[in-house]
């Protein structure tokens, strides 16, 4: 279970107080977290998620507040920072910095079909465009310049056959790396996962675990969404469902030409980014009760991206 901070109901009443929210009926760890620790909390005014932010410093948490506040101020499904009866929204939990957040409803869905993928696209369309005219900076601790360096040495550990996999995506990212940085830009949430978004059939409810967001290029965010949303089980992009979120995406912001040609980098560059940090975990966590998900996912996507027939819309 990825609780890394344990909590005793005594100090989360103590913590809970100052919203003035009511009394607290339960809580509950959760699960499905990798990166930082998540409660479910009840209160006797409704439902919250508290999260302790485990992994980056603490003079980034105002970026993320602010970020999400603009988000739901576009009428966005995001969660946002409550804040107490004294206006604070970023507060200390056991050393941590911590948010209340409302709890979104809906539940994640394991699988994804034509229609969930055309809500993601749409939603994430409108995440660029509340974005794009006035970004909010913030480099990403896991960008081009960490693959680059970190890929290299996980390499050393690989079978010959995958070593020479990521090499051939890291001399291909420092080829491009100058074009890549030059691509439209907005905020970006970075994770776009199918854990990470909330449906009610199939109407997308929520979007939440926005601690990988920065600034960047929008077709990276793009990529990253629909590596995991339009994947079969053997890497492959299905087509169907790519068609439905590239086209809802490009019916909000068409893509540019630039954006069609660097399109397959995209794709493997994202691969890259998410087999080398669960590379990195798998190795950290070993042996310890924390989810790790499978780095071998991304290394078969980006063996399966060595050729890409699903173009952008710009493209067809």
């Amino acid at each position: 279970m990825s609780v890394f901070t344990q909590l005793a109901r005594p100090e989360l009443e103590t913590f809970l107080a100052p919203y003035g929210l009511g009394r607290l009926l339960d809580f509950q760890g959760i699960a499905a977290g990798s990166e930082n620790t998540n409660y479910f909390i009840s209160l006797e005014k409704g439902e919250y998620v508290l999260t302790l932010v485990e992994r980056g410093p603490i003079n980034e948490m105002p970026f993320f507040i602010e970020l999400l506040d603009v988000l739901h101020d576009a009428d966005l499904p995001v969660p946002y920072a409550l804040r107490t009866q004294d206006g604070q929204a970023l507060r200390e939990l056991k050393g941590k910095p911590a948010l209340l957040q409302p709890r979104l409803a809906g539940k994640h869905i394991r699988l994804a079909n034509a229609q969930h993928c055309t809500q993601v696209g749409e939603l994430l369309g409108h995440l660029h465009l509340a974005t794009r005219d006035k970004v909010l900076e913030r480099r990403t601790d896991r960008g081009l310049d960490w693959m680059l360096a970190e890929g290299p040495a996980l390499k050393a550990d690989l079978a010959p056959e995958s070593a020479d996999l990521l090499q051939k995506a890291l001399d291909e990212m420092t080829a491009r790396k100058a074009h890549i940085l030059a691509l439209p830009r907005a905020n970006l949430h970075g994770d776009l996962f199918r854990d990470n978004a909330m449906f009610e059939g199939t109407h997308l409810t929520g979007l939440i675990d926005f601690y990988n967001a920065c600034s960047g290029p929008m077709l990276y965010d793009v990529a990253i969404a629909l590596n995991d949303w339009c994947a079969d089980d053997a890497g492959n992009i299905d087509a169907p469902r790519a068609r439905a979120l590239l086209g809802a995406y490009a019916a909000l912001r068409p893509f540019t030409a630039s954006e069609a040609e660097l399109w397959p980098t995209l794709l493997r560059v994202a691969c890259v980014r998410f087999w080398l940090s669960r590379l990195i975990a798998a190795h950290a966590f070993a042996g310890q009760d924390v989810l790790i998900h499978d780095p071998g996912e991304f290394e078969q996507r980006l063996a399966a991206h060595q050729k890409v027939s699903i173009q952008l819309p710009f493209a067809l």
